[in-house]
């Protein structure tokens, strides 16, 4: 009986990361026939310039406060068409490095706007910040972000149809080469950004807004129920209620908005928590309705299924891997179920789907077939090795978000960093390790010893996945006390 439930799990595992890969590849499949149409002519300029608020959603954030605020007052638009507001919920000296930059731009419309308090957190000033917004169009831009000047002359002329309410750019990203851990997000960040997006678009589904580096129609805001804060990504629930309303969204892969990526495994799990528990929240309060709706196709009721479950590919991970070890045990004593190894060949087809996925997101800018193989042949192992390193933090995170569990929007911190120094001083860092993150380390053990294990034994059934899962483990467990515990 105990066999027949692990092994029952392990392929309801399995089965789950197949069917995901299976959606991965239906939207390469669109993005690949896309591929050649999308360096489209621009827009025609419209003959009136809508008026334009750009939101700067803003807490704590001393090391990049200045940075973004220059890179606005940079926007190529007519001034008088042009209206920013700095909502600032801040409670350190961020406000006094607004303040003295606001009044140096005395020459465009700016708006400093604070709360008595953080209700809501981002989607409450987001929220605060559109009652008091002039503009037809709302830009939204986090403190990480430094815009491009030409993105209002890129964006606004899309929506001289009536029926867009949101035109969403790409990301890249500032400091892509400053380690490891942030060639590994950008290897992440860029098939979401470049083949999820695109394909999404593409075939008609549901895509979303990402927080940042987008631009709504004010009207759609409010027609959708304008933004709340009952889940932790605000931006994905928002476009999943404007969408369900009617409303079009764009996405426009050839305009960049360029930000930096958390440099360091604490900030990058303060990220993760929150968009895998927002992922799960939204999944949760969409997804039945979803079904229900009879005006969808099936291919974007199945799309936005596997859009809202993504987060959830973290237990799945979690479970194959916790029961490959039990699984591992009973092959060493021939207990191991010969279908199982003689069907699961089938689920290979999955891995090689989402490398797909990940090459061609990962090269498209790349020159010569062998910088494109050399660049994603070294980072694809360590991509999978640290992201199923990160499957038990995420695996917590979506746990809480499905279970309903409240905890509040933690930010990210930012950095703006040119050396290891300043990384140390930053004073946004955590001191706190979680439990979760000894458990890490004791997974690392685990597998380093089934890995040991099995090269005396010559046993290589599960050999390449645990050396992954070793390998994984101890980089996520090692770089969580990196620049946190000297």
């Amino acid at each position: 009986m105990l066999t027949s439930i692990i092994v029952g799990l392990y392929v309801l595992a399995l089965v789950f990361i197949f069917l995901y890969s299976l959606a991965q590849g239906h939207l390469l499949w669109h993005y690949l026939k896309k591929r050649r149409s999308l360096a489209v002519t621009p827009q025609v300029p419209p003959l009136h310039w809508p008026k334009v608020t750009v939101q700067l959603p803003i807490y704590n954030e001393k090391y990049v406060a200045d940075r973004l605020l220059e890179a606005v007052s940079l926007l190529n638009y007519p001034e008088d068409r042009l209206e920013i507001q700095v909502l600032d919920d801040s409670d350190d000296e961020t406000s006094d490095i607004l303040a003295k930059k606001i009044t140096s731009l005395s020459h465009l419309s700016i708006q400093h706007v604070r709360r008595e308090n953080r209700d809501g957190y981002k989607a409450g000033a987001l929220k605060h910040g559109l009652s008091l917004a002039k503009g037809d169009l709302i830009a939204v831009f986090d403190a990480d972000f430094v815009p491009d000047p030409e993105f209002l002359l890129c964006t606004v002329p899309e929506f001289s149809n009536p029926k867009v309410g949101m035109v969403q750019t790409r990301w890249t990203h500032l400091n892509l080469k400053q380690s490891l851990l942030t060639r590994l997000q950008a290897f992440a960040l860029d098939a979401h950004f470049i083949v999820e997006q695109v394909g999404r678009n593409t075939l008609g589904a549901f895509i979303n807004f990402n927080g940042t580096g987008g631009i709504w129609r004010k009207q759609c805001i409010i027609d959708a129920g304008d933004w709340s804060d009952d889940t932790l990504t605000e931006d994905l629930d928002l476009s999943y209620r404007a969408q369900k309303a009617g409303w079009e969204f764009i996405y426009l892969p050839n305009v960049a908005s360029p930000a930096e990526l958390p440099p360091i495994m604490s900030a990058l799990k303060s990220q993760q928590f929150r968009w895998t528990k927002g992922g799960a929240e939204c999944a949760k309060k969409h997804l039945l309705s979803m079904w229900l709706r009879k005006d969808l196709p099936l291919m974007a009721k199945l799309h936005a299924t596997a859009h809202l479950l993504n987060s959830t590919i973290f237990i799945a991970i979690l479970m194959v891997s916790a029961l490959s070890v039990p699984l591992w045990w009973m092959s060493l004593y021939g207990h191991f179920p010969e279908w199982l190894w003689k069907y699961g060949i089938v689920f290979m087809l999955g891995f090689f789907i989402i490398a797909g996925v990940y090459f061609v997101a990962n090269t498209f800018e790349l020159k010569g077939v062998g910088q494109k193989l050399s660049t994603f042949f070294y980072q694809l192992p360590l991509f999978l090795a640290v992201s199923m390193g990160m499957a038990l933090h995420n695996s917590i995170a979506v746990w809480e978000g499905f279970t309903g569990q409240k905890s509040p929007f933690i930010r990210t911190p930012k950095f703006n960093a040119q050396s290891l120094l300043e990384i140390k001083k930053n004073r946004y860092l955590t001191l706190e390790i979680p439990l979760s993150t000894y458990a890490e380390g004791g997974f690392a053990l685990v597998f380093l010893v089934l890995v040991g294990v099995s090269i005396w034994l010559g046993h290589w059934l599960f050999f390449p996945l645990h050396l992954l899962l070793c390998i994984g483990y101890f980089l996520v467990f090692i770089q969580s006390f990196h620049n946190t515990l000297d």
